[in-house]
């Protein structure tokens, strides 16, 4: 993506700086309170402002940093100039990006050598599943959070669940409702949506968890909270919230509606922007699923009509559109690759495709499983040397070797009817599969 010119409009650029110095304020002030015993006023303090109660910064800094300033601003005022904002133009201060950025994981894979990869598949390792949880109604969405540590799952029934995953793996053990009762996985449930929920994402450093549903709300919730069941703040958009994704820095979020280009809502002051060359581009379908690249640089958009779209992730300017990606079928999912370099897409006209992000040009294709119907997803597995999707028609759940586009393996899914969602865990060979049946099922390598 050497070609894309980072050019930071002037209006967001000034919300980006500000957004980071909000954090650091917010960051101070939870801190100040909590060393001061002021236990109450800081935990009020971090869950409004999603600021960690554990928050790493010196009791003292928040007077040191007050006194000196007044200090500054007296001696200026007793020389007749104005309080210097020098501090706000220091590079070594506050750099104009979104925030830090999580190291990336290790790739298994070189998609780089995709085009000349030759040879044998691998064998998918043998896993074994388990009904993990049901719903009122159908299960409809899932997502891991980034350690690996939770798993929530949205309904039609309006509910949320939060599983922790040691306890599912409890769960799955021989004995393991000999000792102390039923182990129950699930840790949390929120009820705070009036229509289905589409999707949920994890803060990336919060304890946090958002959903978007077709009430046209983002909901946030706070899942450190035993007692809490409904969500802390709310985003009201304009249109059915049918994806929803964190930037890596936490301090933005996108939402895919049905509206055709993605909302971007700053997550301090909820200020929603839209794409500046959205008139250009004469797109009027909607968003399906919306995922920012590993690093925040990019976004994708997988489209009903069929298209799957690349965007910057500074400026929100659409830098390469894939029209009919999958025909006139609908393109359902879409996500990057760790290294970013390419886009896994699947779609209502059964296939899986892997394009280059550089070029536009498709390098993989998966056939084999049959999704015409359901809005379909199609992940990687936590190395990228698999891909997993769904064959409506066989109730399987299908995987292909990522480099050969082989089928490997088809693993009966154990739902009644296909399962709606598939969501691979980032950390280890594990995944869970949503189903009209209203069950969740939890999937694990035999070890």
């Amino acid at each position: 993506m050497d070609e894309l010119q980072r050019k930071m409009e002037p209006n967001l650029e000034q919300t980006l700086q500000e957004g980071k110095l909000y954090r650091q304020i917010n960051a101070l002030i939870v801190a100040y309170l909590r060393d001061y015993n002021l236990t109450q006023a800081a935990s009020a303090v971090a869950s409004a402002t999603m600021t960690s109660l554990n928050v790493d910064t010196p009791p003292y800094k928040l007077i040191d940093l007050v006194a000196k300033g007044l200090a500054v601003e007296k001696d200026e005022m007793l020389k007749g100039g104005v309080p210097s904002a020098a501090f706000l133009d220091s590079g070594a201060v506050m750099p104009v990006t979104y925030g830090s950025i999580p190291a990336p994981r290790t790739v298994a894979v070189d998609f780089g050598a995709v085009h000349d990869t030759k040879g044998s598949s691998k064998s998918f390792p043998k896993h074994e599943t388990r009904h993990v949880s049901e719903h009122k109604n159908l299960a409809r969405c899932a997502r891991f959070s980034l350690d690996g540590r939770f798993v929530a799952t949205g309904s039609a029934d309006m509910s949320i669940k939060l599983f922790e995953i040691s306890k599912i793996k409890q769960m799955m053990l021989p004995d393991a409702n000999t000792r102390d009762g039923p182990v129950r996985p699930v840790i949390r449930t929120f009820y705070d949506h009036i229509q289905p929920i589409n999707d949920l994402d994890f803060h990336p450093q919060s304890t946090v968890l958002i959903s978007g549903a077709k009430d046209h709300t983002i909901k946030f919730f706070d899942f450190s909270k035993t007692v809490a069941k409904r969500a802390f703040r709310v985003i009201q958009d304009t249109h059915n919230v049918r994806s929803v994704s964190f930037h890596p820095s936490g301090d933005f979020l996108l939402a895919g509606t049905d509206h055709p280009v993605a909302h971007l809502y700053d997550v301090n002051t909820f200020q929603c922007y839209l794409s500046a060359n959205v008139q250009d581009l004469g797109i009027s379908a909607s968003i399906n699923q919306v995922r920012y690249s590993s690093n925040g640089d990019m976004y994708v958009t997988a489209s009903k009509d069929g298209a799957i779209r690349l965007w910057d992730g500074v400026t929100a300017n659409c830098v390469r559109s894939i029209v009919g990606a999958h025909g006139t079928a609908e393109a359902t999912s879409a996500s990057f690759t760790k290294d970013q370099r390419f886009v896994l897409s699947c779609g209502k006209d059964s296939s899986v495709k892997l394009w280059e992000i550089g070029s536009g040009k498709l390098v993989k294709q998966y056939l084999g499983a049959a999704h015409t119907q359901l809005r379909c997803q199609a992940v990687f597995n936590e190395t990228e040397e698999f891909v997993l999707s769904i064959d409506e028609q066989s109730n399987e759940i299908v995987v292909w070797d990522a480099l050969t586009a082989e089928i490997v393996a088809r693993l009966p899914s154990n739902h009644i009817g296909a399962p709606r969602w598939l969501e691979h865990s980032p950390t280890e060979a594990a995944f869970v599969s949503c189903g009209t049946d209203r069950s969740v099922r939890f999937w694990k390598e035999i070890l």
